[in-house]
């Protein structure tokens, strides 16, 4: 069986490494870096690549319905700091820089959080809605992801899944970020607004779409390794040129997933003869 981290047999010790590596990180920002997009803009640039939404209230297992609608309030703070950010050539996008540390003193409450297999109560926990958005937006793009973390665990069921599993972007100030690098000549821009029962987004640029891309999944799967159940499947993108007659350019995997599943999974739908790698890639 893994060894627990000892984060969880001594707490203290969670939040003394939560503190330093955060230090780290703002020494390392201190330091220097790529160029940061900073820049907003109100209105909208005039070509869409991308657009989609997801459902902001829904079940997740057992857990706490109330702090998904405190989820709600959290996207309200951080929506702000986010609508309308220009991403401009060689400049690259940081979800941490640009919200910053939700604290109560912001007007962040208590949200949900998962941690080490756990789902737990987090001030401005639900923010990774948005960057699971603004990460699936730009694999439809010629922007470069050049940090993101997928979540370490499946916690819940699918319940009406719409983007496969394991293509979110995990945040937790300040550490692990969402990061996109704009290695083109055209500036793109992120919109984001929410309704009354979704969050909105839609990416946009000044310079026509050259290409179309499709995002999915292979080899969805369950397989059992040392006594636990293992969630694994791949996420493949295809580029094609536009027209009508369109030209497949390109077809690779970008992520291979494997966490540890935390809900019941019938035998039936496990395969138990699948080699084993350690964690997601």
């Amino acid at each position: 069986m893994a060894r627990r981290p000892l984060s969880l047999l001594h707490p203290w010790l969670y939040a003394l490494r939560v503190w330093q590596r955060r230090c780290f990180t703002h020494v390392a920002w201190q330091m220097g870096g790529p160029q940061l997009a900073r820049t907003r803009a109100l209105e909208p640039l005039t070509w869409r690549y991308f657009r989609h939404s997801s459902k902001l209230i829904r079940r997740l297992g057992d857990s706490d319905m109330a702090l998904q609608h405190n989820k709600v309030i959290n996207l309200q703070k951080a929506l702000p700091l986010l609508d309308g950010i220009l991403i401009q050539p060689g400049q690259t996008f940081s979800f941490c820089r640009l919200v910053g540390r939700p604290t109560r003193e912001r007007g962040f409450v208590e949200g949900m959080e998962l941690s080490f297999g756990r789902v737990r109560r987090g001030i401005g926990g639900g923010l990774c809605q948005i960057s699971n958005l603004i990460h699936w937006m730009a694999l439809h793009s010629p922007l470069q992801v050049a940090a993101r973390s997928p979540h370490s665990f499946d916690p819940f069921p699918d319940d009406n899944r719409v983007l496969p599993f394991g293509s979110g972007a995990a945040i937790f100030y300040n550490y692990i970020d969402l990061k996109l690098h704009n290695p083109t000549d055209q500036s793109f821009q992120i919109k984001l607004w929410l309704t009354d029962k979704t969050l909105e987004g839609d990416l946009r640029s000044n310079q026509a779409p050259q290409h179309k891309y499709h995002v999915y999944e292979k080899k969805n799967r369950f397989t059992r390794h040392d006594g636990a159940v293992w969630r694994r499947n791949e996420i493949w993108r295809s580029t094609h040129t536009k027209g009508h007659q369109p030209v497949q350019l390109e077809e690779r995997c970008l992520y291979e997933n494997n966490v540890r599943v935390m809900y019941p999974v019938p035998d039936e739908q496990i395969q138990n003869n699948d080699k084993f790698w350690p964690a997601s890639r």
